[in-house]
């Protein structure tokens, strides 16, 4: 007999304190509590961690060794697991080649169009690949842009070749490159460049491969003479050689391709046409427009072909993504977007009897947006899949099936099982998931005096237009609209205006077992200087990453053993117990304390022990994250941990009077939510600046002092300040958040 639920027995991975747990097949399941409390651990490290090890024990020893390996979770039993897939908020490739239109297929099925209807006729489908030498654009093979090396970056003019005037690692005096400059006999190594002569420049630069006349006695026989710019071209960016992309960042220069104007594609591609447009002009014309524009084709025999792009096209525009284009690369996706994009794509799958875990699929998401997706882990559900959710947004909460409520706080303190339920029980419960849903904030009823404001006049970038308003300063303000609305492009004209904006956006906090809280606020040396002082010894032996590391794990405090096909085995290290220092270092006392035990502190604790660190520690707390321990490394934290972790960063060394969040509530329950609005209002309290928050939590947007809402909806249908004021007044207009904001506080 087939059961109807997937039971989890005895999870105790990461924090999770023994808990038993199941999940209705074929229902919506939405794992909630703080963040911190342990959502991610029960539903990837248990859950899908395990789905994927029974799965690749299927295949061979060969293949295994092939495929990713997921550490074992620590769990009694999990039964009744079907196939899973995850829809993380991980991006979809950092390719350029890669589009999402190449990545949803949809290219490949309007090219097949194309090839079929498109006059005049010019081959097969492949004629009308960008990234196939038969479609591409011969100059930049089908990229659209062209990065440029410029010489001005390039050289340093006020020194010889010598000195270094080459600014590029291997032209550097001592690399080997510079020899076949020095060596080629045609400059003056000692003369600063600015002396020379506009053909000896052209020559460096420019000069075309030949056999030098007169070299000297070092230069290699069969060796030939060839400019900066095209060696560095050839060797550096035309192989995409990733060892010194920084360096050449600092002399490159991208710019739209001046052959193919950007559509990647050649002549004779260009040149087919359906409707007076061709493959180009369809993949930059937003979602929404071009599935009008295939509306006007009417051909029986491409009718399939049609039919299959307007159901993917739908499920895109449904998950909120209509502004975007098939052109647009899925590097340039926000982590939001392209887990939406994931998400739309599974529903184009006619597999049943899945499981399919989203985390925290609300990211980014204006409340209007939210429905759409609703509907889509419905069809999922409706379709025979079970859907687990791990979210904090009301929204999603609301449609599940089924709640199990982790907590009740973060960390240690966290990892219970405290509630398990329907939507309208878990309301009334006494967690602080039910608490925060009862009690929503408070519409910000007394307004502030504003006494300055900062201004953008007439600016336009992207979708905004000629766009005016304004922002008041040592105030909170949410800047608001759906997803592709123009937020983002607002932020980047005020950073324009006011370049002494400190910003702080989405990127990933890119953490590793050897990254700590101390080593990212950058304060760790401080308290390696401190330990050598006081014990007279050097600072490197206070770091497990240098000279002080445990002989026998290499200060990683575990030793791992590659098994191969059986997986990965990870035990804590027998010579230093984890604490990844040797038996030297940990015998070094300061205060009582040798520094392994320093760090495995929290920042109240720490504050309390040592005089060091005072401010970093009090930051820490501020942005609540009084909990975690200093040596925590960064892959152990929830994404909301990382979001408060990166504020305390920018905190910590921050001098500038503005301030702008992207989306500084991602990842954060409501109840963290209401803690953060505190912070944020007590900082601006504190320091006198202004706290700008691109945002669509509708409790932070209720209690800002000042609201900027861009719509009315996304791509070319928004762009437009609908309104700017306070957020009293933004109830009573007509916009999608103006709605939201009156359902939300039942006004």
């Amino acid at each position: 007999m087939k059961s109807n639920s997937i039971i989890v027995e005895g999870a105790r991975t990461n924090n999770l304190k023994n808990i038993s747990v199941e999940f209705p097949k074929n229902k919506i399941t939405v794992i909630t509590g703080l963040s911190g409390a342990g959502k991610s651990s029960l539903a990837l490290s248990t859950i899908a961690a395990e789905a994927q090890r029974q799965v690749n024990k299927t295949y061979s020893a060969y293949i295994q060794q092939l495929l990713p390996h997921f550490k074992e979770p620590e769990v009694d039993k999990i039964k009744n697991l079907p196939f899973t897939v995850v829809v993380d908020q991980k991006g979809i490739g950092n390719n350029k080649r890669s589009t999402l239109g190449t990545y949803s297929d949809i290219y490949s099925a309007l090219r097949l169009l194309f090839s079929r209807l498109a006059k005049p006729f010019i081959g097969y489908s492949m004629n009308y690949s960008f990234n196939n030498p038969v479609g591409m654009c011969p100059r930049c093979q089908g990229l659209g842009e062209v990065r440029e090396i410029i010489p001005e970056d390039l050289l340093n003019m006020s020194k010889s070749l010598n000195e270094g005037a080459i600014e590029f690692p291997t032209f550097q005096p001592g690399g080997w490159r510079l020899t076949r400059y020095t060596e080629s006999g045609f400059f003056d190594n000692d003369l600063p460049l600015k002396k020379w002569s506009e053909s000896k420049i052209t020559l460096l630069l420019n000069g075309e491969k030949q056999v030098p006349p007169n070299p000297t006695r070092k230069w290699h026989k069969s060796a030939k003479y060839i400019g900066l710019i095209p060696r560095i071209t050839q060797t550096f960016l035309s192989k995409n050689n990733s060892q010194y992309q920084n360096d050449l960042k600092k002399i490159v220069k991208v710019k739209v391709c001046p052959a193919c104007h950007g559509q990647r594609l050649n002549a004779k591609a260009l040149s087919a046409k359906i409707n007076n447009n061709n493959i180009a002009d369809c993949s930059m014309m937003s979602l929404v427009d071009l599935k009008e524009w295939l509306n006007n084709i009417n051909d029986a025999k491409t009718k399939v072909i049609i039919e299959e792009i307007e159901v993917k096209l739908t499920n895109l525009i449904n998950a909120g993504l209509g502004y975007l284009n098939l052109n647009r690369t899925t590097a340039s996706l926000s982590g939001g977007e392209a887990q939406r994009v994931k998400l739309a794509n599974y529903l184009n799958s006619d597999l049943t009897d899945l499981l399919y875990i989203f985390d925290e699929p609300s990211v980014g998401l204006h409340p209007y947006d939210l429905q759409n997706i609703n509907n889509i882990f419905k069809r999922l559900r409706d379709k025979g899949n079970t859907v687990v959710i791990v979210d904090h947004d009301p929204q999603v909460i609301a449609i599940s099936d089924k709640i199990v409520n982790l907590g009740e706080l973060a960390g240690n303190k966290g990892g219970y099982v405290t509630f398990s339920g329907n939507f309208a029980d878990l309301i009334q419960s006494n967690t602080l998931t039910g608490k925060s849903l009862r009690h929503k904030g408070k519409l910000k009823s007394k307004q502030k005096s504003f006494k300055e404001f900062y201004y953008i006049n007439n600016a336009s970038l992207n979708n905004l237009h000629n766009v005016k308003t304004k922002i008041p300063q040592q105030s909170l303000t949410a800047i608001t609209g759906v997803a592709g609305s123009g937020k983002s492009s607002l932020v980047k004209l005020i950073k324009k205006r006011y370049p002494e904006a400190a910003i702080l956006d989405q990127h990933e906090i890119h953490g590793s077992n050897r990254s700590n809280v101390l080593t990212y606020l950058n304060v760790f040396e401080q308290l390696r200087q401190y330990f050598a002082q006081a014990t007279r010894q050097s600072s490197g032996l206070f770091s497990f990453n240098s000279l002080g590391a445990c002989p026998v794990c290499k200060g990683k405090g575990v030793l791992k053993l590659d098994l191969a096909y059986i997986g990965e085995s990870v035990t804590t290290c027998d010579s230093c117990h984890g604490q990844r220092y040797s038996q030297k270092v940990l015998e070094l006392k300061v205060c009582g304390m040798n520094i392994a035990e320093a760090m495995a502190l929290s920042p109240t604790e720490f504050a309390a022990k040592f005089p060091i660190l005072k401010y970093a520690m009090a930051i820490l707390k501020e942005v609540g994250l009084n909990y975690i321990k200093l040596n925590q490394s960064l892959d152990t934290f929830s994404g909301g941990e990382l979001q408060r972790l990166k504020l305390a960063k920018l905190l910590l060394g921050q001098s500038s009077k503005i301030l702008v969040l992207d989306e500084p509530t991602s990842g954060l329950h409501e109840y963290n939510v209401q803690d953060f609005i505190n912070l944020l209002q007590n900082l601006i309290f504190k320091y006198g600046i202004t706290i700008i928050v691109i945002e669509h939590n509708l409790r932070l947007i209720g209690q800002a002092d000042w609201v900027v809402d861009i719509g009315p909806n996304a791509g070319n249908k928004g762009g437009k300040i609908m309104f700017a004021g306070i957020p009293r007044q933004l109830v009573k207009q007509k916009t999608l958040t103006a709605r939201a904001l009156r359902y939300y506080f039942g006004i």
